[in-house]
């Protein structure tokens, strides 16, 4: 059996009793004091976030534009230095390849961020279509990222750094920036429908980071949040998970982030045309929420029938802390995806009645 990876903050968990699981061959918390409790801390106050598992690659070099415009799905070249965007790649059928943010750093150098279960594929993806004038560098193993999400995370990360933040606007980063002696590039950008940061930071120097910010905020009720709470907050705010709401097999669009699907850019990317078709064409297939009528939670993978007509599957699903409802996303036969639409969800051996509702199930005030 191969030993599970650990991020350079696995020392800490035990300090605040933290439960740990298999997440994708690492061994991260999926909670430390329970799922609601840090749930509810994120949208009330803050909780802080071990995101070191994440991937990180550099991509560097005169055509290192030329060379994401080919990969993105979004416009690159709309980005501004200190400004981040939010994308997929895709594959030539139009599957994505992975959801990813891209960091501009200055004119011919880039930061992508990717997720943990996809770093081996990505990198060697990236690789096998790499042009000349650019270099890919991952460096993801010097690389930690903790991120502080909720109401307060402002207020209490400002205590730590004289940088102010409030210039730092949503979907815009500031390097170097010193926090309590830490070097950090701080991010305005976040993975659960709250305002906050994602913090990265040289991996030697992220335990310190993490007690200075939670000593920081111990009077503002911040707490260290798992895996559990991160997939309920994201969930709520309706932000795909790659596995569950993208994969090779699901495009962009069908996944309803056809905001960072630019088909009308001038250069050609993988699964352009594939997309572009789906966009003038019409979906087959695409993403909602899901509400139950009867009692019965919707789980990932249980099918979705109209009548004897399986009309496609749930992604994501769980009782939303927030709303107190079952709910869950499907991906469904367009044909069904109308709200209000009444389906029927297999939960072992019973089909439970619910229906299509708006979305997303949580949005910040």
């Amino acid at each position: 059996m191969t030993e599970l990876k650990k991020t350079p903050l696995f020392d800490v968990y035990k300090e605040h009793g933290a439960k740990t699981i298999d997440f994708g061959g690492w061994d991260l918390p999926v909670q430390f004091s329970s799922i609601k409790e840090e749930h509810e801390a994120v949208r009330s106050c803050a909780g802080l976030f071990d995101v070191s598992h994440m991937g990180e690659v550099e991509v560097k070099g005169e055509n290192a534009l030329v060379y994401l415009q080919r990969l993105m799905t979004n416009d690159v070249s709309k980005l501004k230095p200190g400004a981040a965007q939010y994308t997929a790649m895709c594959y030539e059928d139009g599957g994505t390849v992975d959801d990813l943010l891209i960091y501009k750093k200055d004119e011919d150098d880039y930061l992508l961020v990717i997720n943990a279960s996809n770093i081996e594929k990505d990198v060697s993806w990236m690789e096998s279509h790499l042009i000349d004038g650019v270099t890919v560098m991952n460096i993801s193993d010097e690389i930690a990222q903790i991120a502080l999400q909720g109401p307060v995370a402002e207020k209490v990360l400002q205590t730590l750094t004289e940088t102010p933040l409030e210039e730092i606007g949503f979907f815009k980063f500031k390097d170097d920036v010193n926090i309590n002696g830490v070097k950090a590039l701080v991010s305005r950008t976040g993975y659960t429908g709250e305002d906050g940061f994602e913090i990265y930071c040289h991996k030697e120097d992220v335990q310190q980071l993490w007690k200075d910010i939670l000593e920081a905020g111990k009077n503002e009720g911040v707490i260290p949040c798992g895996l559990g709470a991160r997939d309920t907050l994201r969930f709520e705010a309706k932000l795909p998970l790659y596995g569950q709401e993208l994969s090779k097999h699901i495009t962009p669009l069908e996944a309803g982030i056809g905001f960072a699907v630019k088909t009308d850019k001038v250069d050609d990317f993988f699964g352009k045309d594939v997309l572009k078709k789906q966009k003038e064409e019409g979906l087959a297939r695409k993403l909602v929420g899901i509400e139950m009528i009867d009692k019965g939670i919707p789980r990932t993978g249980y099918e979705v029938f109209v009548g004897e007509q399986k009309i496609g599957e749930v992604t994501t699903g769980t009782q939303s802390p927030t709303l107190k409802k079952n709910v869950g996303l499907a991906l469904l036969d367009i044909n069904f995806t109308a709200i209000g639409t009444e389906v029927e969800v297999q939960v072992r051996k019973k089909r439970l009645k619910a229906q299509v509702v708006k979305t997303p199930f949580y949005k910040r005030g």
